[in-house]
């Protein structure tokens, strides 16, 4: 049965939470403490290390945290519970960094969108096949590119087929790893236009991990800096980039190349 949901229940949320691999004394990240409302759009930045692709698993349901909690809709997340876990899955969907090996080129198109329809039990693969149509015409790919297989599309489209899969269920929470950062300039301006669409469209509520802090400007209104697995800062996005109070957050924003005058 579906919860009965207060207003103000973030739909994504963890507090205190760590993440240690086994064996290792030090934690990937520790005690990290984040509401995600409805609607809303955040960036996880820092550099590579800091633990934000771990962070972004936890919230995933593709971890356990070592210590503490993250909760789905007000109800503390248990990967055990194969119920919740659907429902999870149903509401929750990610899109990979590399649209190169996150797609089956052995699998046609069609049958890679369709999957999470299948997998999750919304639809069988006749049903499933106008929601396919619906979701590749969605981020600007013609029907008939289900029939088709991934090494006949560039980077760009296989990213959008990514995002099909991603959206084809109609989930309410998109997580992004890094989700532009193999595609040339140009690509990358229209994806980011794409997810932008489909977040106001949709009412979609996005958590992207990026190091590209323009994309994450034009896109996310929150934002969270990770400094080797904590959060040393958070806010709005234009404060945070603009007037940053952190040290490392300096550091970051100093660091973005710009043209000289």
């Amino acid at each position: 049965m579906t919860p009965v949901l207060d207003a103000m229940t973030p739909v994504l949320e963890m507090s205190a939470a760590s993440f240690a691999y086994r064996g290792s004394a030090a934690p990937v990240v520790e005690d990290i403490s984040l509401k995600i409302e409805a609607g809303q759009s955040l960036a996880l930045v820092g550099e590579s290390g800091a633990g934000k692709t771990t962070l972004l698993r936890l919230l995933l349901g593709l971890a356990r945290p070592t210590s503490g909690t993250v909760r789905f809709d007000g109800d503390q997340l248990n990967l055990r519970d194969r119920r919740q876990m659907r429902r999870f899955r149903r509401s929750v969907q990610c899109v990979f960094q590399d649209p190169y090996s996150s797609l089956d080129p052995r699998r046609r198109v069609g049958s890679i969108v369709s999957e999470p329809l299948r997998s999750l039990g919304v639809d069988d693969r006749r049903t499933a096949v106008p929601k396919v149509a619906e979701a590749l015409e969605r981020v600007g790919l013609p029907a008939d590119a289900a029939e088709r297989y991934p090494h006949e599309f560039s980077g760009g489209q296989r990213q959008r087929i990514a995002i099909a899969r991603a959206t084809v269920c109609d989930p309410r929470v998109l997580l992004a790893d890094e989700p532009v950062s193999a595609l040339d300039v140009t690509t990358r301006v229209k994806v980011v236009d794409l997810l932008s669409e489909l977040k106001e469209e949709r009412g979609l509520t996005l958590v992207m991990v990026s190091h590209d802090l323009s994309v994450v400007a034009s896109l996310c209104e929150h934002t969270a800096v990770l400094e080797r697995g904590r959060i040393v800062e958070q806010g709005d996005t234009a404060q945070v980039l603009g007037a940053p109070v952190d040290p490392y957050t300096r550091c970051l924003v100093e660091s973005v190349p710009r043209l000289p005058a």
